[in-house]
């Protein structure tokens, strides 16, 4: 078989469409959504992050308007994976409106009317149970971890505004570098424990990673075994 000049060249040169975005420094590390699992890639409406107690963190995306959540295994930012998918029997998009006793979340229903709980004890089975008791209720503040302080009042649904996100490289203050523009971003999330900042875009999710956090957190896990 005879390869044209072109063709060879193209089979020889690496592609780089799905490759990562390492900044100068190495420490950065963007991760668009095709560099992710392939659910990661579709638009999210709201996310939550969360510790479950086997030690692993979570990170669940509603999507399809609230019709279907996507839960991701985070735990290892550069080896995220889809833990499962659930398919919800809702009517309307949802936010997360925070964690409840460290095993469920709040999430409000933008039509106004409804109030529901995302049941987090099998993390990775999450079960949504609807509460329309509190249906007029907003949740202000937490009675620790066993109760909260709701006054009743009307929800209104303010839509979050898209902002583009920029990741520039500052290794170099004299020469700054643009890593990565992620657009029309309403939400974001960080896992302090590992530097990992959650991006949901029009484009799915976009992880940006903090190599010299991920590492920090890797040695006190291991001192913490040690002990």
């Amino acid at each position: 078989m005879i390869f044209s000049m072109s063709t060879l060249a193209a089979l020889l040169i690496p592609s780089t469409v799905d490759a990562e975005i390492h900044s100068r420094s190495k420490n950065i590390v963007v991760m668009e959504a095709h560099n992710l699992p392939e659910a990661a890639q579709l638009p999210g409406n709201s996310f939550f992050l969360h510790a479950g107690s086997d030690g692993s963190t979570y990170l669940y995306i509603e999507q399809q308007q609230g019709a279907r959540l996507s839960v991701f295994d985070v735990t290892d930012p550069g080896r995220i994976r889809l833990a499962s998918t659930t398919e919800l029997d809702v009517s309307g998009p949802f936010d997360f409106a925070g964690p409840l006793n460290g095993r469920a979340a709040l999430v409000r229903f933008r039509d106004g009317n409804r109030v529901g709980v995302l049941d987090l004890h099998k993390a990775t089975r999450p079960q949504l149970r609807m509460i329309p008791a509190f249906a007029a209720d907003e949740l202000t503040e937490r009675l620790g971890p066993t109760g909260i302080l709701a006054v009743q009042s009307t929800y209104t649904y303010a839509p979050a505004a898209a902002s583009n996100f920029e990741v520039v490289d500052v290794s170099r203050a004299s020469a700054p570098v643009l890593l990565a523009t992620i657009k029309d971003v309403k939400h974001r999330t960080v896992n302090e424990e590992t530097g990992t900042t959650f991006l949901l875009g029009s484009n799915g999710l976009t992880v940006v990673r903090r190599l010299d956090v991920e590492d920090e957190y890797k040695v006190h896990q291991l001192q913490m075994q040690g002990n």
